[in-house]
């Protein structure tokens, strides 16, 4: 049984994914860390790169974007042999001052800007539309030649041959009048797009993508049995329209996370230590590009030698890496120290295990192997920040040797605590917080706060705090006249 549950009525949007009551997804997008993957730009070349082959792209963003040869248009569509053209210098297919339209890739990261590619990509239910893409390609998970084949004829008779099509595994069962409405309906959004990009002087966003409601629309489309909650009635009626499951809107004071008993999931999913049903557990060490998990026996001892102890506690771990690797966005290389295990059948199971479970996960993964130490080694794919990442921000007090929640996750969270008193019996209340949660909070000329105020129906009086790390403590409720005094 499956329970989707959504939290969308503040700014901070949240879903979680319960399996037989257990998290197996936890999505969380704040305003300034909202991806920006799959948006389209008009671009300004700034700067070719030949000894890297590639061209730095200005979008009209703080940082410029990174483009490589084989993501040009001009280079794909280039009638020359592959080798030939791989020689060629970047310069040829590209020069300083050309405008074109790039997609972001991948976003921005630390000092680096996002990756681009021109080469356009428009997603639809069960095909994705490329206008300059050459070429037909099939979902892996799509295994039968005789469906792969039928599929294949269709998209290479029907594209003219700049176009590209992908298509999902949801393709398979719809009828060709279907697709083509679709390629029809994804051809027109293009045109859209190059026209709007037409009418801009300077670079900049013409096409903007909602991950965040593309990926609760996909995780609801997917579920066969349970029920969704959700916290907003205009999504409600939105989601409807993809599911035949109840979903049901939430309308109590309490905020939607909280009533399901799951708010404490988010900081589970944050800690460093994640403990296994038996006594053994997990270390997580998170750097910028690499991911150390380390599994330890902990209590549990085992019933029978010591190589079933071994075997049973890195299996359960193994499962739980997995998961966990899953609920915190983790990306880049991903280095598992198992317990190590002497038998070499043993290994070889282990890594069916971790096969099946990453089979689960929607990102592209690529597992290794051991190495001779024993170290299980993976990759998998980085399109946007880590909820690690997302949620936290280096702490002032131990100078970013650990972490703390950031202050737009305090302002997100005391939103949400207020959210629960509306329409109450009191005029004011009176919040103790710390200067930069209260700039999150108010927002630019306190229009988040007035906007608060105004759907509470609650006078809100914040009075500054000395925390060295974000924080915040509603105080109490009153007149607004009396909590008031508590600004002088």
């Amino acid at each position: 049984m499956e329970k989707l549950i959504i939290n969308s009525s503040t700014r901070e949007k949240r879903y979680i994914l319960l399996k037989e009551n257990k998290v197996d997804k936890l999505i969380i997008e704040q305003p300034k860390s909202q991806a920006a993957v799959g948006n389209i730009y008009l671009g300004l070349t700034e700067k070719v790169l030949p000894g890297l082959n590639a061209a730095f792209i200005g979008i009209g963003q703080e940082k410029s974007g990174f483009l490589h040869k084989e993501k040009l248009s001009s280079y794909v569509n280039d009638e020359q042999e592959k080798a030939a053209k791989e020689s060629r210098s970047i310069s040829t297919f590209i020069h300083q001052g050309e405008k074109m339209l790039v997609q972001i890739e991948k976003d921005a990261d630390g000092t680096k800007g996002p990756r681009l590619t021109g080469l356009i990509e428009l997603a639809g239910d069960h095909l994705i539309y490329m206008p300059e893409g050459r070429y037909v390609a099939i979902s892996k998970k799509i295994d039968q030649p005789a469906d792969r084949q039928r599929l294949r004829s269709f998209g290479m008779r029907e594209k003219n041959e700049r176009e590209g099509l992908i298509f999902r595994t949801s393709a398979l069962l719809q009828p060709e009048s279907i697709l083509l409405e679709e390629l029809k309906r994804l051809r027109e959004q293009y045109e859209e797009i190059s026209a709007a990009a037409a009418s801009k002087k300077k670079p900049g966003v013409v096409y903007e993508e909602n991950l965040f409601l593309q990926s609760m629309i996909e995780e609801v489309k997917k579920m066969k049995s349970g029920d969704i909650v959700v916290d907003d009635l205009s999504l409600k009626d939105l989601l409807v329209r993809y599911t035949s499951l109840p979903v049901t809107y939430y309308a109590d004071k309490e905020n939607i996370f909280a009533a399901y008993s799951i708010e404490g999931e988010i900081e589970k999913a944050i800690k460093r230590i994640v403990w296994l049903n038996q006594g053994s557990y997990l270390i997580f060490d998170e750097a910028e590009a690499l991911t150390v998990i380390d599994v330890n026996t902990g209590k549990f001892s085992g019933k029978q030698s010591r190589q079933d102890t071994v075997y049973k506690t890195n299996e359960l771990a193994a499962r739980e890496a997995a998961r966990q690797i899953r609920l915190r966005d983790l990306a880049g290389i991903i280095l598992i120290d198992f317990i190590d295990m002497g038998n070499e059948n043993d290994r070889k199971a282990i890594l069916n295990v971790m096969k099946a479970e990453l089979m689960k996960d929607e990102r592209q993964t690529k597992l290794i192997g051991f190495t001779p130490l024993g170290i299980l080694q993976l990759t998998r794919k980085k399109t946007k920040n880590s909820l690690r990442e997302t949620l936290t921000s280096p702490c002032g007090v131990c100078h970013g040797t650990g972490r703390v929640f950031s202050a737009e996750s305090i302002a997100f969270r005391l939103e949400r605590e207020l959210w629960e008193y509306r329409s109450n019996d009191h005029e004011a209340v009176l919040i103790g917080l710390t200067e930069d949660v209260k700039d999150i909070f108010t927002g630019e000329n306190a229009a988040h706060q007035s906007r608060l105020e105004e759907m509470l129906g609650l006078k809100i009086v914040l009075v500054n705090t000395e925390d060295k790390s974000p924080s915040y403590e509603i105080k109490k409720f009153g007149a607004y006249r009396d909590l008031k005094k508590n600004l002088h």
